[in-house]
């Protein structure tokens, strides 16, 4: 394009963009036309001025067919992609994925890296001895057809100007905007190929979008983007609590765990109760079954046949990945300390801060603070105990799992600071942990 500049000053005075536009501009980005102090005028015009939800529409359609897209149309079955927006403990797509691939849907996701306070699934995934997330797009979907299950990471002719974007995005304070949120997401999702879309959107603490009418916002676009979509997908979503962290484990290596053990039916309440959720909620999206209660029945049977624990072992294997960790979790990472935080104090826990407990593990080392930053896969922090607990002086209140005296130390400290104390008299009942959901 010839200039960019109009546009900028046209975002700047509010005014609304054309499809044309938008189009030619997100084409400009990809083809390195665009300086990065223009595209980073633009995106700061955005997040001052907004987008209405046809300019969302526009750049969502522009960012997905800034590259390659997915053509999923070989394999048979209802293709079914789930994604979750990011939180502290969120394991859920290790034990989703195996769920609703062994009760009849194809999983063909590609997941993220985490960054910040939020836990990505490929890094979990990365926990397990040998296995790999980099797939070629020949091998991406032979996983999908012969496994029904496949996770791995975003290739990099898919979607590309997202990740333009998001890179400037990043450094220059203009993550926080709905439209361009939305965008992203969805142009990766709808790049994909997927036919049903899957979406959690976390509200709370540890959540990006901390208020319910944000989430409830966000939600409300990624729907309405994917239903507007050529060709259109059907897509749900829910709204999930993230003001403690989902499930007892903060930490690569520790989740691998955790996801398994709620796959073999031992897991904890929340996260088998989400999980199941989220699972029903693809069978719906993907016209299985009518309900998530309909489908409830047969996604405790897999759980309790094991089934769904053995797609997991052979996605794994078919990653490069040693099934036998699954089975052994001794052959997962393990931390050299695991030092436990006994309870200074009695009372009732009504207070567990996801936010604060997802940084406690960024610090120990068990997520980065900018992209390309080496993780430890075997640090982290478990849960001893969760709002609603009665605590007695000495209980122990979580494990840190470190490698250093020093580390355990501090992130013992943060435990302790996260956490918050009552009587248990007129407390608030607790949160529903699913909020709200949007039916396909």
């Amino acid at each position: 394009m010839h200039s960019i500049l109009p546009l900028i000053e046209a975002k700047r005075d509010g005014h609304a963009l054309g499809a044309a536009d938008i189009a030619a501009l997100i084409g400009a980005v990809v083809r390195g036309e665009v300086p990065d102090y223009q595209l980073a005028a633009w995106l700061m015009a955005v997040v001052l001025r907004g987008m209405d939800a046809a300019e969302t529409a526009a750049l969502t359609d522009a960012m997905a067919h800034s590259g390659v897209r997915l053509d999923l149309s070989r394999i048979a079955g209802p293709i079914v992609d789930k994604h979750s927006t990011g939180g502290v403990g969120d394991k859920t797509t290790l034990v989703v994925g195996p769920l609703a691939a062994a009760t009849g849907l194809v999983v063909a996701k590609m997941s993220g890296r985490g960054l910040g306070h939020t836990g990505g699934t490929l890094d979990k995934l990365e926990s397990i001895p040998g296995l790999t997330v980099d797939l070629d797009t020949e091998r991406f979907i032979r996983h999908a057809e012969h496994v029904g299950l496949v996770i791995a990471g975003q290739s990099a002719d898919l979607a590309p100007a997202d990740r333009i974007l998001y890179a400037l995005r990043d450094v220059t304070g203009t993550v926080p905007s709905l439209p361009l949120i939305a965008a992203s997401i969805m142009s990766k999702k709808l790049a994909a190929g997927a036919r049903a879309i899957v979406l959690d959107v976390k509200v709370g603490k540890g959540a990006f979008m901390t208020d319910l009418a944000a989430a409830r916002a966000l939600a409300g676009t990624m729907v309405a983007l994917g239903r507007a979509a050529d060709p259109p997908r059907r897509v749900a979503a829910l709204i999930s609590a993230m003001d403690e962290p989902l499930g007892f484990a903060i930490g690569n290596a520790l989740e691998v765990r955790e996801a398994v053990q709620t796959l073999r039916g031992t897991g904890p309440d929340d996260l088998t109760a989400l999980s199941l959720e989220l699972a029903g909620l693809m069978h719906v999206a993907g016209g299985t079954y009518a309900t998530v209660d309909e489908a409830r029945p047969a996604l405790l049977e897999a759980i309790r046949s094991g089934q769904a624990l053995e797609r997991l072992k052979r996605m794994v294997e078919a990653q490069g990945g040693d099934p036998r960790a699954i089975d052994d979790d001794g052959r997962l990472p393990r931390a050299a300390i695991v030092h436990a935080v006994p309870s200074e104090r009695a009372g009732v826990l009504t207070t567990v801060d996801a936010r604060a407990l997802g940084d406690a593990a960024v610090a120990l080392g068990a997520g980065r603070r900018v992209k390309g930053e080496a993780i430890d896969p075997a640090v982290g922090i478990v849960l001893g105990a969760k709002v609603g607990s009665a605590v007695s002086i000495g209980d122990t209140l979580a494990w840190v799992h470190a490698h250093s005296a020093a580390a355990a130390e501090a992130g013992a400290a943060a435990v302790r600071a996260a956490m918050r104390f009552g009587d248990g008299h007129g407390a608030a009942p607790p949160r529903p942990l699913v909020r709200e959901t949007i039916l396909p």
